[in-house]
């Protein structure tokens, strides 16, 4: 038997922090579930552990891939089973910790096959894409995959080339990989979720103050490196981890749109409400299963 404890909440609600304790008391390894803090890229943006909370306990899947790669469940969930198994081997705790509901739930209750797709057909629908723009594209989408089509916004780049990419390698929809059976976890892994769920004043004051910290501590240099890195086109535009708060708004203020206040308060906006969903989620969608053992809720 595995006994694996999760540690979820929205950003800002101190996981990190329970985490490493819980790490140190049960010779525990920490394992990142937070789909930003995967990329080498933005570490204090994205609130990655720092060299502390590294040396007071292992972690991994910090920084494992490159901001060029894209991260789906599917890949979340497989470096994770192979870093739950290695931990078990090693006699080691696995403390899984992070805020991402997609993967926390691939983990925990399973998740639908999802095809390989060879890199020449992934490339050649890129290709498509850019030459057809979103709109021609989705277009294209709605012959091969009326389904899918359907149910995209047609100006989701990502999802449309996923979407797309699907059907030319397997002649299926994704639509119907999607709604196959779930694959669970295995037999012998038994869950322990911890859920971080601040009062909502406190939980927004928190998301303030380290959105500041982070400003002291070098976001907004790092922040300029990656958007130089897109401008050279060794990061694409819409690489996943542009989607790590308050890149955009930061992104602004250094193109000269807007002033440094203004950028501050819209990034602290959109990681407030940002909290919010993610308290919201985590309050109706982590849900008792086979698997889970217990589902605890703490301040």
């Amino acid at each position: 038997m595995i006994d694996i404890t999760v540690i979820c909440g929205p950003t800002a609600s101190g996981k990190s922090a329970l985490a490493v304790d819980l790490a140190r008391q049960q010779h525990g390894i920490i394992i990142n579930a937070d789909s930003m803090q995967v990329y080498d890229a933005l570490p204090v943006l994205t609130a990655q552990p720092g060299a502390e909370d590294r040396e007071a306990a292992p972690h991994v899947l910090y920084g494992a891939l490159p901001p060029r790669e894209r991260c789906s469940a599917q890949s979340w969930r497989a470096l994770a089973v192979a870093e739950i198994e290695k931990a078990a081997a090693q006699g080691r705790h696995p403390v899984i910790v992070g805020g991402t509901g997609l993967y926390l739930k691939a983990l925990t209750h399973g998740l639908s096959a999802m095809p390989d797709v060879p890199p020449e057909i992934r490339a050649a629908s890129i290709a498509l894409q850019e030459s057809l723009g979103n709109p021609g594209f989705h277009a294209a989408l709605a012959k091969r995959d009326p389904v899918m089509a359907a149910r995209l916004n047609p100006n989701d780049r990502q999802r449309l080339i996923r979407a797309y990419e699907v059907i030319e390698a397997t002649g299926r929809s994704l639509a119907e990989w999607q709604d196959s059976p779930l694959q669970p976890p295995p037999e012998d892994w038994r869950f322990r979720i911890v859920i971080k769920s601040p009062e909502r004043a406190e939980l927004h004051a928190r998301c303030d103050r380290r959105f500041s910290m982070m400003l002291e501590q070098g976001a907004l240099e790092e922040i300029s490196a990656l958007h130089q890195a897109i401008a050279a086109g060794i990061v694409p535009e819409d690489a996943p981890i542009t989607h790590a708060l308050g890149f955009h708004p930061l992104c602004d203020f250094l193109e000269g749109r807007i002033d440094r206040a203004e950028a501050v308060a819209r990034a602290q906006a959109e990681t407030r409400q940002y909290a919010k969903r993610q308290d919201t989620w985590f309050r109706h969608q982590i849900a008792p299963s086979e698997h889970i053992e217990e589902i605890v809720r703490v301040p």
